[in-house]
């Protein structure tokens, strides 16, 4: 045989189970019995439970004393305040709402969460989509541009440094507007109809403060007023001109007119003198109903106004470029598009347009401008004149000028051109 290793028998499964079992009895008997000869058995009294009864007649019996291990944490326990259940914050949220909604006040949310110009706001049922709200403390100007579930968001016209969540949202019930009546010639506004020489003298600075809010038009200014032909008695519909106004020596007559939407019969007319814009000039009823206007008006920038047909343009407009006017002339009512690329001369064009046009009214709205051009403007126009009569006249006599520099937020750009063209509607 040769020298070979011999194979020694492996145990099986059932031998290393049978042989743990076998140890591990024997240590836990071994082990039990140690902790038996050490340890003394410890017993804990317990209370004794309290017969059972299938009809209780005393309800004002005591409730079983809790058990206690020992005197520590009995104190423990008797030191311990229960905690009291408070209202629920909605209802706490409900009630300066229900406050808000008697006194006739829109309900105000809070800013959930700012990204730049753009914060979304909460609890804000009820807003329409383009109403004018105003976020934060500092009372910021703001457009609702959608809506989802009691969510709001918010376009901003100002800068938002500062605005954290939480901070309240006031609801003004209204839509983006603008306001027509005299005083719009000479004026310059920026995108929302602000105007920049009012809050220039008011804040005394070179910056438009945050969450300024000054009238569009002047609201001490007196207007001579002069009534038309309607009388006491006459019925009037929107878009009548119940009265003039001598603006300046440009615009001899500024037409005031009925608010469209508003009808009626004419109970009072004020007679020919020297009033402010929000004094009540005329008095009508309909229905029962008594309504009284001034001689400005509110009107949505996003909503066209009405009319009864259109005039068609048998005028040349005389542009004051003289390869304009003989290559691509225009007619007055009609719609002029400059396309071109940057530095081609658009603005220049535009701006001639409004300097040497033969047009009564100029409504300039520089949307989008870059900010030198936009001071150029504003620098020039006041000092150009044209001759009316013999007599030379400042431009801006017959010219307003909206201001919106591409540094606004886009939606504001948008808004400046809705602002433009309501502003030069009453003027058609």
């Amino acid at each position: 045989m040769l020298n070979r290793p011999r194979l020694t028998k492996r145990p099986s499964l059932l031998d290393l189970i049978q042989k743990k079992n076998i140890s591990y009895i024997s240590t836990f008997s071994s082990s039990t019995s140690l902790f038996e000869d050490d340890v003394e058995p410890r017993t804990v009294p317990l209370p004794r439970s309290p017969p059972i009864t299938l009809h209780r007649e005393d309800v004002s019996e005591s409730p079983p004393p809790p058990i206690a291990l020992n005197e520590h944490s009995s104190q423990q326990r008797k030191e311990k305040p229960t905690a009291k259940m408070g209202p629920k914050p909605k209802k706490q949220q409900e009630k300066p709402q229900q406050q808000q909604q008697a006194e006739g006040k829109q309900p105000d949310g809070q800013v959930f969460s700012v990204s730049g110009p753009v914060i979304v706001a909460e609890n804000m049922i009820g807003v329409a989509m383009y109403e004018l709200v105003r976020v934060g403390h500092d009372n910021l100007v703001g457009e609702v541009i959608r809506i989802e579930n009691d969510k709001a968001t918010i376009q901003v016209y100002e800068e938002t440094a500062g605005v954290t969540v939480g901070d309240p949202v006031t609801r003004s019930g209204q839509p983006l507007s603008v306001e027509l009546g005299p005083g719009l010639m000479e004026t310059i506004y920026d995108g929302i109809q602000r105007p920049l020489k009012g809050i220039a003298d008011d804040s005394n600075s070179i910056y438009i403060p945050r969450g300024i809010d000054l009238p569009a038009l002047d609201r001490k200014k007196k207007w001579d007023f002069t009534p038309g032909s309607l009388k006491v008695g006459d019925h009037i519909t929107g878009g009548d001109v119940f009265g003039t106004v001598f603006e300046n020596s440009l615009l001899n007559e500024h037409k005031i007119l009925l608010p469209p939407r508003a009808r009626g019969t004419i109970t009072r007319i004020a007679e020919k003198g020297s009033y402010t814009v929000d004094e009540k000039i005329l008095e009508i009823e309909f229905n029962g109903n008594k309504t009284e206007h001034s001689m400005m008006h509110r009107w949505p920038v996003r909503v066209p106004r009405p009319s009864n047909e259109k005039l068609s343009s048998d005028q040349p407009l005389i542009v004051g470029q003289r390869v304009l006017d003989s290559l691509f002339p225009s007619v007055q009512g009609g719609t002029v598009c400059i396309p071109g690329a940057f530095g081609c001369g658009k603005t220049v064009i535009s701006q001639s347009l409004s300097k040497f046009s033969n047009s009564d009214i100029i409504v300039y709205v520089g949307c989008g401008e870059r900010g030198n051009e936009m001071a150029e403007v504003l620098m020039d126009f006041p000092e150009l004149t044209i001759d009316v009569n013999g007599k030379k006249e400042p431009i801006m006599k017959r010219t307003t000028l909206i201001a919106n520099t591409s540094n606004m937020p886009v939606a504001a750009r948008e808004a400046s051109i809705y602002t433009g063209v309501s502003t030069a509607f009453p003027f058609f």
